[in-house]
């Protein structure tokens, strides 16, 4: 979060003349906004900062080598990654049992597909992160925001 630092400097002097109503309309904008961002990042199979994701290993059972569906596709709807804002606060994040799921691959951790299958190491695929476009979305939405 020290990157942000400079940010939230900038932008805490507009955002404190607004009311607590008025904060939390502003953060629900922006949080809907990043959702949006994040979606599409997904979508294109691309880290925030605009990598490709690692590709799926490929399987015994897979001989054709080809994968009918992308990565996380339904792990991108609105029904697993929510928005929400407060006063103080613009959140993005997954709720439910995907939020398991996703942090493994977020983070590039451990875990068993199924009950009975054995441990898998999963590539680090970056799912949720602010980057630079995002930055600048967030100061025009500030700056533009109707009192």
């Amino acid at each position: 979060m020290n990157e942000l630092k400079p940010f939230d400097t900038r932008l805490a002097g507009l955002i404190s003349k607004l009311s607590p109503q008025s904060r939390k309309a502003l953060a629900v904008t922006i949080a809907k906004r990043l959702r949006a961002s994040q979606q599409q990042n997904i979508k294109r199979q691309q880290a925030p900062d605009g990598t490709p994701y690692a590709p799926r290993k490929a399987t015994l059972r897979n001989k054709k080598g080809h994968i009918k569906r992308a990565m996380f596709t339904k792990l991108r709807t609105a029904r697993y990654m929510k928005a929400s804002g407060s006063s103080d606060a613009a959140v993005v994040e997954f709720v439910g049992r995907v939020k398991r799921m996703a942090e493994v691959h977020h983070y590039g951790l451990r875990d068993r597909p199924s009950v009975r299958s054995p441990e898998v190491k999963y590539e680090e695929r970056p799912l949720l992160r602010i980057g630079y476009k995002d930055i600048a979305m967030i100061e025009n939405i500030i700056l533009n925001y109707q009192l």
